[in-house]
């Protein structure tokens, strides 16, 4: 089984990409971020042309969440993290196959210090607590999405400008996405790959992609059961396309 995370920073634009993409690459299921589109314009029905069911939490102009299983059930769906009020549409969850799938879209926390970033760690916590839960029912569990962290000194192109200091690489985000980590989730990519320098997101602005000044966000998380045969990588081609996302897909095969 591939399964795959796409930020795909508005699916109202970047619906041509996502469908030559799927045709290309024909992941088994697939994890959506920043959709930006509220409910009822959800291209459900040009998907389902593709052989892919969905399920779907968004809203207007901002966050949105989906999940696309490639002929396949998407079970016991659950949208927002139980127990944690918030409006904004950030976490969507399925089985498939037998595998529970969390997708999610951490908050950016705009800078350090803030009360964004304060957001940040609570929403964290919370999807601590909860992943706490998911795990003693569902073994087979792949955690996905764009983390907004980057969890060491390779996955950023610059350490002296990504430091303990700045959003996405602080040491409480950081700590954070350890804690999540210890619960008994590793980080498929770096199971395979020690070396630093692949990134999946890169600025619009500087020619940040063609310079490769970049950051390791998206992330792919397994479960002990799934540990030893999961493999992963990220894409890169969708990110030289005209118009594209900031983000290039990742991606975790499972045995």
């Amino acid at each position: 089984m591939k399964i795959a995370s796409w930020n795909v920073n508005s699916l109202n634009v970047r619906l041509p990409h996502l469908e030559q993409w799927l045709r290309q690459e024909a992941p088994d299921v697939v994890g959506l971020q920043e959709t930006k589109l509220s409910d009822d314009k959800f291209p459900d029905t040009a998907l389902a042309a593709l052989g892919y069911r969905s399920v779907f939490s968004g809203q207007k102009t901002y966050n949105g969440v989906a999940l696309l299983a490639r002929g396949k059930a998407l079970d016991d769906v659950q949208m927002g993290i139980p127990g944690f009020d918030d409006e904004q549409k950030r976490v969507i969850a399925a089985t498939v196959d037998g595998v529970r799938v969390v997708n999610l879209y951490v908050v950016n926390g705009q800078d350090v210090g803030t009360e964004k970033y304060a957001y940040k760690l609570r929403w964290l916590d919370a999807v601590h607590g909860w992943l706490a839960n998911e795990l003693t029912r569902h073994p087979k569990l792949v955690v996905l999405g764009d983390f907004n962290i980057a969890p060491d000194d390779r996955d950023v192109h610059d350490p002296a400008i990504w430091n303990d200091d700045h959003i996405l690489t602080s040491t409480a985000e950081r700590e954070a996405l350890q804690r999540l980590q210890a619960l008994g989730l590793h980080d498929a990519f770096r199971s395979h790959h020690d070396e630093g320098g692949t990134f999946s997101w890169w600025d619009y602005r500087q020619a940040a992609f063609r310079r490769d000044m970049g950051l390791r966000i998206d992330l792919t998380l397994v479960s002990d059961a799934l540990r030893e045969t999961a493999a992963a990588g990220i894409d890169r081609e969708p990110r030289t396309w005209e118009r594209p996302s900031d983000h290039a897909p990742a991606w975790v095969r499972l045995g």
